[in-house]
């Protein structure tokens, strides 16, 4: 789900940096951004200056392209001094991916929060060559399309261990209220949840600065997905908990440094969309439901759009995800159907 930017919100760089360059947004803070192969096609990292070395906050996925270009990014903008440790937001492929590169082949430490760590180290050893019956029983029941059922039935599917590298034994924890120092200024850590769960954010008591990783992204709404590690799961609840009580700190001097799209201003009305965006939609999902609906067949009034391709996946998560927190605050009812996909009807 989308919405645009509106009065209050405001982009202090219209581009963003060119491949192998960073853009200094504050000092001692650098811009970087690594390409994706998917339609979300980039991930914003940030370099922190410590003098002697540097914190880089994210990392993109691991591949060949990724290392090479971390290669060049340490020999030019980063001015050939190491990176003494990585600061993960969340334990999403494209911010841990190349984490435990950095410690096996830099030395670098790793500080991320501790159920970011558990859940990346954990699917970074789990690899399958085709989905496991769980996950297929899982489809079913969302009432994923057949044609692609049986495409994903036969197929690879994704496994971290494609973009992820081999992560080592060893990490800091980072947890809600810690205090910590990063480029010459002090933060406190503020936890979100929806996206990924325990995602660290943080936000500089020096300046105006905010590391907000997916938890705040202007222009769009983070996925909030439900899978088959999982299925019973509300992270829309989780979601909207996190946007109201991380709102109480937004100003709207602060400038946001997203995993996505571009650094912005106007914290404060951004965090009231990014509310406001879920409530809508469960308003109209609840209206979709006057007949029963599988999962599958509630993309038009959570999107606004019919759904195919690449997106097909992530939106089908993301309508669970909004079902589920229906379900769970007795909005609306589900029953089985003899293919076993959960049929959804609301409760008037």
């Amino acid at each position: 789900m989308s919405d645009g930017s509106a009065v209050g919100i405001r982009y202090p760089w219209e581009t963003p940096p060119a491949a192998g360059e960073a853009i200094e947004v504050a000092e001692g803070v650098l811009w970087i951004r690594l390409p994706l192969p998917m339609a979300l096609d980039h991930v914003n990292v940030y370099a922190l200056d410590e003098g002697d070395h540097w914190t880089i906050v994210d990392t993109g996925f691991d591949s060949k392209k990724g290392r090479a270009m971390w290669g060049g990014l340490l020999a030019g903008p980063l001015k050939g001094k190491p990176v003494g440790r990585v600061v993960v937001t969340h334990h999403h492929p494209d911010h841990v991916g190349l984490a435990g590169w950095f410690q096996s082949e830099h030395g670098a430490s790793l500080w991320t929060t501790r159920t970011a760590w558990l859940f990346a180290r954990m699917l970074q050893l789990d690899e399958q060559a085709v989905p496991r019956q769980e996950t297929l029983d899982f489809y079913r029941s969302c009432g994923m399309d057949e044609a692609i059922y049986q495409e994903r039935a036969t197929e690879r599917p994704f496994n971290f261990a494609d973009v992820v590298a081999p992560m080592p034994l060893g990490f800091k924890r980072i947890k809600q209220g810690d205090v910590i120092e990063m480029g010459g200024r002090v933060w406190d850590v503020h936890i979100g949840n929806g996206h990924a769960p325990e995602h660290a954010t943080f936000w500089s008591r020096s300046d105006n600065l905010v590391l907000s990783g997916d938890q705040i992204l202007p222009s769009i709404s983070s996925n909030i997905g439900v899978y088959a590690t999982e299925p019973e799961a509300d992270p829309v609840a989780d979601w909207l908990e996190a946007c109201e009580r991380l709102s109480l700190l937004a100003r709207d001097d602060q400038l946001i440094l997203g995993g996505h799209k571009l650094p912005f201003t106007g914290a404060p009305m951004r965090m009231r969309q990014l509310i406001e965006n879920h409530h809508g939609a469960l308003n109209r999902l609840r209206d979709h439901l006057d007949t029963p609906k599988t999962a599958a067949e509630c993309f038009l009034p959570l999107f606004k759009r019919n759904i195919e391709g690449g997106a097909y996946g992530l939106a089908l998560v993301e309508a669970l995800a909004h079902l589920n927190h229906l379900y769970h605050v007795g909005i609306a009812r589900r029953t089985v159907r003899d293919d076993g996909a959960y049929l959804w009807q609301r409760i008037d």
